[in-house]
């Protein structure tokens, strides 16, 4: 893409999406072992197990290895006076551009994980949607927040 956006976000969320994709690996795990076990105690089909296989190596490839880092490369972003420029996506690449003037509120969000891993999400709100920036630093992302705030501030003024 032509100009995009400058800014990346930090890369402790590779980390960060890596431990989701082991969890969602351990849900997966926990439903191929009832599967195994139907398939044991109620002479389901073997095959089902060569399936469940399957779907446990394709969980680990995707979700652990392969997704995080494609959304780790894809996600910029850029702050002006003017506007937010957001650019994400896995396969299809999302640009979405925010006018200042549309910016209500910005809010900064940190669940448990966040907070281990010492990121925050971005969440700017307008009066349509809201947009997020995830995985910043603590520290950037306050600088963000207050940054994106004023900014909206004055550009509400010069309206």
């Amino acid at each position: 893409m032509l100009n995009e956006p400058a800014r990346r976000i930090s890369e402790r969320a590779l980390t960060l999406w890596r431990v989701y994709g082991i969890i969602q690996f351990l849900v997966v795990l926990l439903i191929n072992i009832g599967l195994l076990a139907a398939v044991y105690f109620w002479n389901w089909p073997m095959w089902l197990t060569a399936i469940g296989a399957a779907v446990l190596v394709g969980e680990v490839v995707l979700s652990i290895w392969l997704i995080p880092k494609l959304r780790w490369s894809r996600w910029r972003y850029e702050v002006t006076e003017k506007d937010i420029d957001l650019q994400y996506g896995i396969f299809f690449i999302t640009r979405t551009l925010v006018p200042m003037v549309r910016v209500q509120h910005v809010d900064t969000e940190q669940g448990p994980l966040l907070r281990k891993y010492r990121l925050s999400t971005i969440s700017i709100s307008t009066a349509a949607t809201v947009h997020k920036i995830p995985a910043l630093d603590e520290y950037e992302a306050e600088e963000l927040r207050q940054s994106i705030s004023a900014l909206a501030r004055v550009a509400e003024e010069d309206v």
